[in-house]
């Protein structure tokens, strides 16, 4: 009886050895090249194939399969594809690399020239494919590779099969974490798990850190440098790809459990008493104490808020102070917070490092809220995190999620400032060019500017629409103005 199709399927579990999605389909694509398999599911029993109750389809024309159906391929060849592509999806290469060369040698001690030239291309392909999906060196061989990450509810092994240089098996196991179970105990229990699931045998089994457990036959080792490095290495990127493709399943699937982890993973990371449902950050622009603003932006729920946004024009502060500056404008937001009944933030983050974030701690202490509400500093060129009382930087995972968040609402905190003092610098350096001008003042400017957008455009206005607006003699007092600019 010939296998349909989804027997080739049996070795599915092997396919995560090609290490990666992109290598398992060059699998599939060098298995396509190689051999002719069919894609029907007709019983091809021997008496229906000798009764004639099939016909060739277009599969055959097109010399994608052999025609079993006619008996133009025997069970036994067909059979014997079959073999060979599942050893190569195991990634036994060298087993069908060696039962072609026998094949193709007998084929051209018979003459059969044009059989043994097809070999011969096939072997071609799978030594090309063999150097290609080999990771290290091919004096390793028969090892297995085991790495572990965890977060605060999960622990993931990942496992390798290491053959002749070349990543066979592969596989990433999920396990609920118990309550104070550590990563050592996961790592145990995940390759136990595993050895039972695959039932390997290796002589060599490679861990990142010691573990109590004893294989009859098997080597744990820890490997320091080289190849066997290289290959633990590979293991964890492949776990951590596992991880990030799972959350972002998870961010499709529920979204609220999604940002719930998010937000109890920067409660660890940032050391609050309180998940951060609720953040606002501060941040101050000013171009050599010119024009002086700060912003606030507000996350909730690890989104932005922007209903929520705030600006502040300085008003207390002369000159490029920083300091000051933070100082006021974290003073008038929460004074008002406390006088109106707002909701407190669970986290304030604030755009500079401890200059700025010791200001933030004054007004707070003033207004009684020191330690009532979490705060942090983050200074932009390491992004070195501070808290309140600590001289020494704290350095969050360049891959955190917990930094992305603070990074993102700083980001948006400064750029909505930068926004707002260009505007503010735009209008305050267009409507002094108006108040130079004898016998105009701020309400005569403003509504100029209203109506034509720009100083430039009053320029161009005949001096009767200008009358329209502001009457004949102040109209008169500004179309001189510009005029006598244009003699000089």
């Amino acid at each position: 009886m010939f296998p349909t199709r989804r027997l080739i399927k049996d070795g599915s579990q092997y396919f995560g050895p090609y290490a990666s999605v992109s290598m398992m389909h060059s699998v599939l694509d060098l298995i396509r090249s190689l051999y002719k398999i069919r894609t029907c599911n007709l019983n091809l029993s021997p008496d229906n194939i000798n009764a004639g109750k099939f016909k060739v389809c277009l599969e055959y024309h097109i010399h994608n399969c052999k025609g079993p159906c006619v008996a133009k391929e025997t069970e036994e060849e067909y059979n014997d594809t079959i073999a060979q592509v599942r050893e190569i999806i195991k990634g036994n290469i060298s087993s069908v690399t060696r039962r072609l060369s026998d094949q193709m040698i007998e084929h051209a001690a018979n003459l059969e020239f044009e059989q043994a030239q097809q070999l011969k291309v096939k072997l071609e392909q799978l030594e090309r494919f063999k150097i290609k999906s080999t990771v290290v060196s091919q004096l390793i061989n028969d090892v297995e590779v085991y790495t572990i990450e965890t977060d605060d509810n999960h622990g993931f092994v990942n496992f390798m099969k290491v053959v002749n240089g070349s990543v066979i098996q592969g596989h990433t196991f999920e396990m609920k974490k118990g309550m104070e179970e550590t990563p050592k105990e996961l790592l145990e229990l995940g390759i136990a798990e595993i050895k039972n699931l695959f039932n390997t045998k290796s002589k060599e089994i490679l861990v990142p850190f010691e573990v109590d457990l004893e294989i009859e036959g098997s080597e744990f080792i820890i490997p320091q440098r080289g190849d066997k490095k290289k290959l633990m290495e590979l293991s964890l990127r492949n776990v951590q790809a596992y991880i990030k493709d799972r959350n972002k399943q998870l961010e499709l699937v529920d979204p609220d459990r999604h940002t719930k982890r998010i937000l109890e993973t920067m409660k660890k990371d940032l050391r609050l008493s309180e998940v951060p449902v609720h953040i606002e950050c501060f941040d101050n622009s000013n171009i050599q104490g010119a024009f002086p603003v700060a912003a606030m932006t507000v996350f909730k729920n690890a989104k932005p808020s922007k209903k929520d946004y705030r600006h502040f024009n300085i008003k207390t502060v002369e000159g490029p102070n920083d300091f000051a500056s933070m100082e006021e404008i974290i003073y008038r937001r929460y004074k008002r917070v406390l006088d109106e009944g707002l909701d407190m933030p669970q986290l304030i983050v604030i755009d500079g490092g401890k200059g700025q974030l010791s200001s933030a701690l004054t007004s707070l202490e003033l207004l009684g809220l020191r330690g009532k509400v979490g705060i942090i500093g983050i200074a932009k060129k390491l992004e070195e995190i501070y808290f309140p009382g600590d001289p020494y930087p704290m350095y969050i995972d360049k891959r955190s999620e917990s930094l992305r968040i603070i990074q993102q609402i700083r980001d948006e905190a400064h750029r909505f400032g930068i926004t707002h003092h260009r505007k503010k610098r735009s209008k305050e350096t267009i409507t002094t060019e108006l108040l130079n001008i004898p016998g105009i003042g701020d309400k005569i400017a403003n509504d100029l500017l209203n109506k034509f957008k720009s100083v430039k455009r009053i320029k161009e206005t005949p001096l009767a629409e200008i009358e329209k607006e502001i009457g004949p003699a102040k109209a008169k007092l500004i179309f001189d103005y510009f005029e006598k600019q244009k003699g000089v």
